[in-house]
């Protein structure tokens, strides 16, 4: 993996964004903005999935009420998302939001502007700037012609620099498009033009298989890159399952440390074993484990650990029974039924 991006450091609430910090996953709420119950109930099981920022609209004076609520009743930081009326965004803050989500050029004339800087430097409030592909101002697409990843990049540090000429630079910026390539080459242009943390994701990416699809695609590969400060995985779900999604994106590109990574082989004929069923049990049952190990699940005796010497531990199916394993090396043979629980009583040893 490429040396993570170097990047200014903002404090959201308890978290922070970029400096070195580690990537962040974050929701966002999609329970109607005036059910202050049902946005608290969603937000408290976001925050025992895991997640670590959570967001919702603020559309009207009413839905500062639920925001207010919401921040009552969880510990992450949350995060105001505000569009077209400044006053919302003043209020939010006012009601203690740890961070607002807006777009300087949609919120009326500089005036304004300049009152939700003011208001957010006194509470120590950062900003993120979220550029949307759907959403360009129509200058730009008269000038690039479509909202290209240079478009992108110049309406997002246009805005910066409209917060940055009254004296706010607790900035972050987002740069969201359904395109997966466009998003791509629009975060590795920006990155090398400001230090401000990045919020990476791609919007209205689809239902959840799609969706996390073009999410690992896009994310994994500007992660890859170095680039990302905090994530979102944007789906057409339970926003629960964006967390999930997103912790596993954090795993899968080596950012994500502290649980296990568990190798399964795709099987095949040799194969003489449930494997399916036992990958996902195996799976399953260590969701909770935060050892960094790597734990395999292989089909087949005659190759299993030999394929999986990397792993820590390890088992392979054969006919009826299974063979536990560390580092490709056999500790015995276990029957069928009683494979996953010997598994995990050997977890319990490393």
């Amino acid at each position: 993996m490429t040396e993570r991006r170097k990047s200014k450091a903002v404090k959201a609430g308890n978290v922070q964004i970029g400096g070195g910090a580690k990537v962040s996953v974050q929701s966002m709420l999609n329970v109607p903005a005036e059910d202050a119950a049902g946005n608290v109930r969603q937000a408290v099981a976001l925050e025992q999935a895991g997640c670590e920022i959570v967001r919702l609209t603020v559309p009207n004076r009413e839905a500062v009420k639920t925001l207010a609520a919401v921040k009552e009743a969880v510990s992450i930081p949350v995060v105001a998302d505000i569009h077209f009326d400044y006053k919302c965004a003043l209020e939010s803050v006012a009601a203690g939001a740890d961070k607002i989500r807006i777009n300087p050029g949609n919120i009326g004339g500089e005036d304004r502007v300049k009152a939700v800087a003011d208001a957010c430097r006194l509470h120590n409030v950062p900003i993120r700037i979220g550029v949307n592909s759907g959403s360009l101002e129509k200058e730009l697409l008269a000038k690039y012609g479509s909202p290209t990843p240079d478009a992108l990049c110049e309406s997002a540090l246009r805005h910066a620099a409209l917060l940055e000429k009254y004296d706010f630079d607790d900035i972050v910026i987002s740069m969201k498009s359904s395109n997966v390539g466009r998003m791509v080459e629009a975060y590795r242009k920006i990155a090398e033009q400001c230090v401000y943390p990045l919020h990476v994701g791609v919007t209205e990416a689809g239902t959840q298989h799609m969706a996390l699809v073009k999410s690992a695609a896009g994310i994994g590969a500007l992660l890859l890159d170095g680039i990302g400060d905090t994530i979102r995985v944007s789906m057409t779900a339970d926003p629960t399952e964006e967390v999930a999604a997103g912790f596993d994106i954090l795993k899968a590109v080596g950012l994500k440390t502290d649980c296990p990574q568990i190798v399964s082989c795709p099987t095949c004929g040799r194969t003489k074993i449930d494997l399916i069923a036992l990958a996902n049990e195996v799976e399953q049952r260590l969701s909770a484990c935060k050892k960094p190990i790597t734990v395999a699940v292989m089909g087949c005796v005659v190759n299993g650990p030999g394929e999986a010497r990397e792993a820590d531990i390890g088992i392979a199916g054969g006919d009826g029974c299974g063979l536990l394993f560390r580092h490709g090396e056999v500790l015995r043979k276990v029957p069928e039924n009683e494979i996953v629980d010997a598994l995990l009583a050997e977890i319990e040893k490393i």
